[in-house]
């Protein structure tokens, strides 16, 4: 890893381990560095670990092993200024029922000793269309709502790293579109976030890098653009002129497959591989007279290379 990724981490996290006293390890040895900036999505199945590393980044869970710097500083020596610069936004809707929306956010930004800012508070409220709702108890909101004020909670503060537990699990999908609006455009005022979720359209839609867990282990961090060309595999479906009623033998070494029909041809590869396989393919489809009258590629999508990756690990 290069030393400006390095300089450049604001959250560093070495060889971190977490076993409970009945032999059950929730994580195993996570080395993850996470930039200034950017949008990391951690994806993976229910049991993966996911929320037990954020909770120990957090200070919410203690680690076995290991050691976690949020911007240089160690979330153990120096707590206090470490869990100052981190929001979270749980999965749980823990809220202060009884509190006004307005009060729960003065409350939660006094809880790290931040000044008053009315400014900054409303800014807050507006984006996450509360500001209508600033004077009504929580208990009075619906569950959308609800989840909105969680997300302004862990805002008031203004943390410099947000953690989004699975933030749109459940919540319909207004709500959905306005968490992605909000993600783009704290990361536009150099906020970083990190995210976990099931919902794969989430990552591809706003992650710069993607992390996958299954089983404790992180088993892949990679950009996510270079993620879908390394691991995407591509297909290529053919539009025959005529419908054949089987493939000839001189193409079998091309691993076709044909329709029902007898009118389409599928071939699939990999996205890192040279063209040379088409080409190949196509010559070969003269030689044998098969006329096609139109050809079109798909690329799988971030969920199917997700599905695989996680069959691989098991």
């Amino acid at each position: 890893m290069s030393s400006n990724l390095i300089s450049n981490a604001i959250l560093t996290i070495r060889n971190v381990s977490k076993s409970y006293e009945n032999g059950f390890k929730a994580l195993i040895n996570i080395n993850l560095q996470i930039k200034r900036g950017e949008i990391v999505a951690i994806l993976g199945p229910n049991g993966a670990g996911k929320t037990t590393l954020i909770s120990i980044i957090c200070g919410i869970v203690s680690k076995s092993t290991g050691e976690v710097l949020v911007d240089g500083d160690s979330i153990i020596d120096k707590f206090r200024i470490t869990r100052s610069k981190i929001g979270i936004v749980p999965q749980e809707l823990h809220v202060h029922e009884f509190e006004s929306v307005w009060s729960t956010l003065q409350f939660t930004r006094g809880l790290y000793g931040k000044k008053p800012n009315k400014e900054y508070l409303e800014s807050i409220l507006k984006s996450l269309s509360l500001w209508d709702k600033k004077d009504q108890k929580v208990m009075t909101l619906s569950g959308g709502m609800k989840r909105r004020v969680l997300i302004a909670k862990a805002l008031s503060h203004e943390p410099s790293i947000l953690f989004l537990d699975e933030p749109t699990a459940g919540v319909d999908v207004e709500l959905r579109k306005d968490m992605w609006r909000i993600v783009s455009e704290l990361r536009e005022k150099g906020v970083t976030i990190i995210l976990t979720t099931h919902y794969i359209e989430e990552a591809e839609e706003i992650a710069d890098r993607i992390a996958i867990m299954t089983r404790g282990e992180l088993i892949l961090i990679e950009n996510k653009d270079s993620l879908m060309k390394k691991l995407g595999k591509k297909e290529l479906l053919l539009e025959l002129k005529k419908p054949i009623k089987s493939i000839p033998t001189s193409l079998s070494k091309h691993k076709l497959e044909i329709s029902q029909d007898g009118n389409q041809l599928r071939y699939n590869f990999n996205s890192q591989s040279s063209d040379k396989g088409i080409a190949n393919l196509l010559d070969d489809l003269k030689k044998a007279k098969i006329n096609y009258k139109d050809l079109h590629t798909k690329q799988s999508s971030l969920e199917e290379i997700f599905v695989e990756l996680i069959k691989e690990s098991k």
